[in-house]
């Protein structure tokens, strides 16, 4: 069900212990990659719906790429990171052909950075070298009130607006939206 928030204009449909079995369940429904779409395609009353998918490729995520006009892809600046990068590539490659020709990259966003640390740094040029030009500017620090956020049920803008994981995600905010800006031209 869609919850109204008390932030205007802003509603969340969260997911429920359900959705653990979606991906077994969704395995024997016909035209199981585009099941999210239609849903997405009855509502009215949204500009924009944002869905945040698991850091897998499994079913949910499918439905999600096949559903969406507009993609941003993060990357944690980690060890394993980069290993998942070339299969999600392929899996773009493939929806565009079967599912969804119009899905557009909007970028690269490199989170949970730490700047003292040489393995963050090195993963963060090898993204902007593969990547180049896509990849956001504005970059996710690791940040303890980032953690601390969610457990008090609330957005880190409003939990702790000067922190510096704020600050980011408020410049991120305001990039993506001059890149729609520009692209609804």
């Amino acid at each position: 069900a869609i919850v109204r928030t008390q932030w205007k204009g802003v509603s969340l449909l969260p997911s429920t212990i359900d959705l653990a079995g979606a991906e077994v369940e969704l395995a024997s429904v016909i035209s199981r990659e585009t099941r999210l779409r239609r849903r997405l395609s009855g509502l009215s009353g949204y500009d924009v719906a944002i869905v945040d998918c698991p850091p897998s490729l499994g079913m949910l995520t499918i439905n999600a790429l096949a559903a969406s006009d507009r993609l941003i892809i993060p990357i944690q600046c980690e060890y394993y990171a980069l290993e998942g990068v070339g299969q999600l590539s392929r899996t773009i490659s493939l929806i565009r052909e079967s599912l969804n020709p119009n899905l557009a990259v909007d970028g690269v966003l490199l989170t949970m950075f730490d700047s003292r640390t040489r393995l963050a740094n090195e993963v963060a040029n090898e993204v902007r070298r593969q990547f180049g030009p896509i990849v956001f500017k504005t970059v996710i620090p690791r940040n303890v009130k980032l953690s601390e956020a969610p457990s008090h049920a609330s957005p880190i803008c409003y939990y702790e607006p000067s922190s510096t994981g704020a600050q980011a995600y408020g410049e991120l905010g305001k990039e993506v939206s001059a890149l729609w800006l520009k692209a609804e031209r």
